[in-house]
């Protein structure tokens, strides 16, 4: 089962920084996840200072495995002091710890109830209550529950159930029932919609629920959804030996997901071991990069090293929508949950040329970098074999 998760914000109007912080990250060897979103009292800067520091504390704390998520969430709970003004937290939070076999770990402090979305229905899980032993009327919510495939867990700040307050259609704010309506209604109209999309669309409507869409709070919403596993497989640069061409060609083929080839050695590897012509696209190609090309059973083929490069610097942008090969190659990998690189260890010394341009860096190097960031600002899961 894959967890694929995402969180989309939007700051409070005429704010610089976001108020509310998340943060989450994988752990692939214990096939588990863990996620927290705090907000911050207020907003603007002093908002995320208080809001990162406690979000960034439970993670590392939980991360460790020193302390119990709910031992975690109590040392936090004690210390976040409460403002004297205003008489309420300096921040809220919510935190999931869960592995890859649904069972989860869930602890709230001040931010609104998660929703568990099952079979379209809103689950009801029982919860303990935890009392601060510092502060008076600030408590845990715990939840232990069990997860399965088609799951959904929704979590957002109070800038998402606020929304609207005081306005002629909704005095009240949208509210946690008008948010179950809302989900509802678009998981109704797609049953497969990503957590991407879904965070995105609640954004999207508790925005437009605000007056002349300015948000007076803070909005963030995230988003997990239980589901199978779309894998892929992208094979790029010749092989060391290359004696185990048609060893590592029947892999390529013998894979039971997307596939994708990167650099024209590898292509021709491909084809000449599989016996698969290869066919040009004869548009002209966007900027600097090649076209791509054609082969039957392979979803994409680019050029290798300047696609690769581009790709990478794109996806630690956030520059997602561009038209060329590069464009196509980060839809491959954001359509992906689960992506395996087969990368050749053979030295093509057309990449010390010095004539190529500088950022230009070895194959290996590229790949361990786009493996970081589509692991920790993408989620996915990776896995890299040096061939």
């Amino acid at each position: 089962m894959f967890i694929d998760i995402d969180c989309n914000q939007v700051k409070k109007y005429n704010q610089n920084a976001f108020g509310d912080y998340f943060i989450s990250k994988r752990y692939p060897d214990e096939a588990k996840l863990i996620a927290v979103l705090s907000d911050g009292l207020g907003s603007g800067i002093k908002a995320n200072i208080l809001s990162c520091m406690t979000a960034t504390m439970l993670l590392k704390f939980v991360e460790k495995q020193e302390v119990p998520i709910r031992q975690a969430a109590e040392i936090v709970m004690n210390s976040l002091p409460v403002c004297k003004v205003r008489k309420i937290s300096y921040s809220t939070f919510s935190i999931i710890d869960v592995n890859d076999e649904g069972d989860a770990k869930i602890i709230e402090e001040g931010n609104p109830e998660f929703l568990w979305i099952k079979n379209g229905e809103i689950m009801t899980p029982p919860y303990e209550t935890i009392p601060s032993k510092t502060f008076k009327n600030r408590c845990l919510k715990s939840y232990k529950i069990k997860l399965e495939l088609g799951d959904r867990l929704i979590f957002c700040s109070d800038g998402v159930t606020q929304c609207g307050l005081g306005n002629g259609r909704l005095k009240l704010g949208l509210r946690r029932e008008g948010l179950i309506n809302l989900v509802l209604a678009k998981l109704q109209e797609e049953p497969e919609i990503s957590s991407s999309e879904l965070s995105a669309y609640i954004i999207r409507q508790a925005k437009n629920i605000e007056t002349e869409r300015l948000p007076k709070d803070d909005i963030s919403a995230c988003v997990l959804y239980f589901r199978e596993p779309r894998t892929s497989l992208i094979f790029t640069g010749p092989p060391f030996n290359q004696k185990k061409d048609n060893e590592y060609a029947k892999i390529f083929q013998d894979f039971k997901g997307k596939k994708a080839i990167c650099g024209g050695t590898t292509a021709n590897l491909i084809s000449r071991e599989l016996n698969l012509p290869i066919t040009m696209d004869k548009e002209i190609s966007i900027g600097k990069l090649p076209s791509c090309s054609y082969m039957e059973g392979v979803d994409l083929v680019t050029e290798g090293i300047l696609t690769l490069t581009e790709t990478l610097e794109c996806l630690e942008d956030g520059n997602l929508d561009i038209d060329n090969a590069a464009g196509k190659l980060i839809k491959f990998l954001l359509d992906s949950d689960c992506i395996n690189f087969m990368v050749g260890a053979k030295l093509n010394q057309a990449h010390y040329n010095p004539a190529l341009p500088v950022e230009i860096e070895i194959r290996k190097n590229i790949i361990k970098k786009m493996a970081t960031v589509l692991q920790d600002k993408y989620f996915k899961k990776v896995s890299v074999q040096y061939i």
